[in-house]
C-alpha cells in the first residue's frame, strides 16, 4: 500500500477547529456530529454550538477530507483519507514550495548543515527511489 493516496484533498488549507475535528475522526474512524461535539466538550473551558461542528463538517467536506454517510436516522462522518496519507501530502508540499526556491546553492547550504542522521535518512531515501525508478521501468519493458 502506498502511503501517497491516489485521491487527495481538493483544498489542502485547515483552520484550526478543522483540524481538531478531522484528527477526532481519525481516532474514531467515524463519528456522528454528537460524538464530535461531545468529546470537544469534554474540555470543561470549551464553548462550541452543536451547529458550529456540523459548519465545520460540511466545510471539511467541501475541502475532500470528509464525507458522511446516513446510517439509521443520524449521519456519520468519516475521513477520506488516513493521517498517514495527510501526512504524506503535507510533506510533498512542503519538498515542493523548498524545491521551488530554484537556487542549488540554497539548497546544497540546507544540505550541508545537516547533521549524520540526517544524511543518513537522505541516503536510505535515496536508495528507494532508485529501487523504485527500477522496478517502474521493469514494468514499463
Amino acid at each position: 500500500m502506498s502511503l501517497f493516496p491516489a485521491r487527495r484533498p481538493r483544498k489542502l488549507s485547515l483552520g484550526p477547529l478543522e483540524t481538531e475535528i478531522l484528527e477526532i475522526l481519525w481516532q474514531r474512524g467515524q463519528a456522528t456530529v454528537k460524538d464530535i461535539h461531545e468529546q470537544i466538550l469534554q474540555d470543561p473551558d470549551r464553548e462550541l454550538a452543536y451547529t458550529s461542528v456540523t459548519t465545520i463538517l460540511n466545510r471539511l467536506a467541501k475541502k475532500g477530507w470528509v464525507s458522511c454517510n446516513k446510517q439509521k436516522r443520524a449521519f456519520c462522518w468519516q475521513p477520506t483519507i488516513s493521517a498517514q496519507e495527510a501526512q504524506a501530502i503535507a510533506a510533498h508540499e512542503q519538498l515542493n514550495r523548498f524545491l521551488a526556491i530554484s537556487n542549488p546553492d540554497i539548497v546544497a547550504a540546507f544540505a550541508d548543515r545537516l547533521d549524520a542522521a540526517s544524511v543518513e535518512q537522505l541516503t536510505t531515501i535515496a536508495q528507494r527511489l532508485q529501487t523504485l525508478r527500477q522496478a517502474r521501468q521493469q514494468e514499463e519493458q
